[in-house]
């Protein structure tokens, strides 16, 4: 099992240390560091200063907002980072949430699962320089009527094949992830319930002609390294209701739905009430600890390492470590914990 860092999203003044974070990632032999977005920092820019500080490291998108960008934007950026970094990007997209989607970006968030698969078709007919005519429902390439022709890409990518995540919850979402992606950026996986997930993602990959053998399960996975299981869960009470209770409506909520079909149906609806009702505290407090326990490696090294146990017999093929340490030093020192617990453990 492959060990990933994902920096996460940066709202504070604190973007060079988690550049620092992935650097001292590769030094521990990680073998990608991933950037996030929301409505805060790019992932784009971020990766690419990582890039710049790294030399052996893979650097991924998690993720990249379709709605943020045409196909053709993306298919660009992934070349260009490509080759930048001589064959290191992963590019991870996702369709992100009807909030941010229509109240920042401005785009519809009707029918997203079409809207990614033709998104995916384009980006990889541009990789693959092929020139881009494309007659779907939501994208047409060139508009008709109009000045603009069929074009391919200006420059020569290092790779045709650059790989390509989806980061998907919902099950339909998981079908298609399974069909046309070679990843999967997953959120709140939980060993114990892993077929809720794994389930369709084989249906879908099975449409292609694949197996779970043939791609990458790529989650990302807190990490709070202490002796006291209660005093690690209580920086991940806030993630996760931020996430169950605030990340969409009362009607459309994936992570919620998550953990509903994951058997938390009762506090995943008192979460929600609590967030949106502005009982922020309230909501946190609500989080069982067994849902963090689920969805977390938590407590001494030990513990994680038999944890790791779980999460390889899933089917998790790449663990993305996202760290809770205030300090660079704190992160760091999580960075070097895990990497003890997958030799403990015999994953190495």
């Amino acid at each position: 099992m492959r060990l990933g860092v994902n920096v996460g999203y940066v709202a504070g003044p604190d973007t060079a240390e988690r550049v620092k974070t992935a650097v001292e990632a590769e030094h521990l032999g990680y073998s990608v560091a991933w950037a996030a977005e929301a409505y805060g920092s790019d992932a784009v820019t971020m990766v690419s200063w990582i890039g710049a500080r790294t030399s052996r490291m893979d650097i991924g998108t998690a993720i990249m907002q379709i709605p943020a960008r045409t196909p053709a934007m993306t298919a660009m950026t992934a070349a260009t980072l490509d080759n930048l970094s001589e064959g290191r990007f992963r590019l991870g997209i996702g369709v992100s949430g009807p909030q941010v989607s229509e109240g920042w970006h401005g785009v519809r968030f009707a029918q997203p699962l079409g809207r990614t698969r033709e998104y995916v078709d384009i980006v990889r007919k541009a990789l693959r320089r092929e020139t881009v005519a494309y007659d779907g429902d939501h994208y047409t390439l060139p508009l008709p009527d109009g000045p603009g022709k069929a074009l391919k890409i200006m420059i020569h990518p290092r790779r045709a094949d650059v790989p390509l995540y989806l980061a998907s919850v919902g099950p339909k979402n998981l079908e298609l992830t399974g069909e046309v992606a070679d990843g999967w950026l997953a959120i709140f996986f939980a060993p114990e319930h892993a077929d809720v997930s794994l389930d369709p993602l084989r249906a879908g990959l099975e449409r292609s002609g694949r197996e779970l053998a043939d791609f990458d399960v790529s989650p990302t996975v807190p990490v709070v390294v202490g002796d006291d299981l209660e005093a690690c869960a209580e920086p991940l009470r806030a993630y996760t209701a931020l996430y169950v209770g605030g990340m969409g409506s009362r009607k459309q909520n994936f992570y919620n739905a998550l953990a509903r079909r994951m058997g938390f149906e009762d506090a995943a609806q008192r979460i929600q009430d609590l967030y949106l009702d502005k009982k922020q505290r309230d909501a946190a407090a609500a989080v069982p600890f067994e849902l963090i326990d689920q969805t977390a490696l938590i407590g001494p090294p030990a513990r994680i390492a038999d944890r790791l146990h779980a999460y390889a017999g899933a089917g998790v093929t790449t663990l993305n470590v996202s760290t809770f340490g205030a300090t660079h030093e704190e992160r760091a020192a999580t960075l070097r914990t895990v990497v003890e617990a997958v030799e403990l453990a015999g994953l190495a």
